[in-house]
């Protein structure tokens, strides 16, 4: 394990925890649920406002690399029998995420409550609760790492 990756994961898990104890400090509707090592951190996502995913809560997971920051995080939204991910445009039925900052826009400036909140304007900010084009091929030949695809991203308004 890096240096770099530990010490800069135990600043950003410290400073989550600092947060959520104080509700001034707070991220609206994000929460950090287990973050018991520096490998693997799940949160969980309500979209807040008047949107199509209202009363709405999504469960994060983010993976990190030992190149965590140069490299970003694996993220993906949980999928399991209980917790579904959105239905969006830019969110594969696995949990993939096709976002820039996740790829090609990513700066080892961003945080994962960067990420968080990322994610959650994305959804906010939705038109429409569809599918992204191709997901059941996308979701039977992709690997379980969102970070193991390329994506093709497009200027778009959804």
């Amino acid at each position: 394990m890096s240096v770099v990756y530990s010490r800069r994961l135990k600043k950003e898990l410290q400073e989550i925890q600092i947060e959520q104890a104080d509700p001034a400090k707070r991220a609206a509707g994000i929460q950090l649920l287990q973050a018991d090592d520096l490998k693997t951190w799940y949160f969980s996502i309500e979209v807040l406002g008047d949107s199509l995913y209202k009363n709405e809560t999504f469960h994060l997971m983010v993976r990190f690399d030992p190149e965590y920051p140069f490299k970003s995080p694996a993220v993906q939204f949980v999928v399991s029998d209980k917790v579904k991910p959105p239905i969006h445009p830019h969110v594969y039925t696995n949990g993939h995420i096709c976002a820039s900052i996740l790829g090609d826009d990513w700066s080892p400036t961003l945080s994962v409550m960067a990420i968080c909140i990322t994610i959650q304007s994305m959804l906010a900010s939705c038109k429409k609760k569809e599918l992204p084009e191709g997901n059941d091929d996308y979701v039977r030949t992709a690997p379980d790492n969102p970070k193991k695809t390329r994506f093709v991203y497009h200027d778009d308004t959804v």
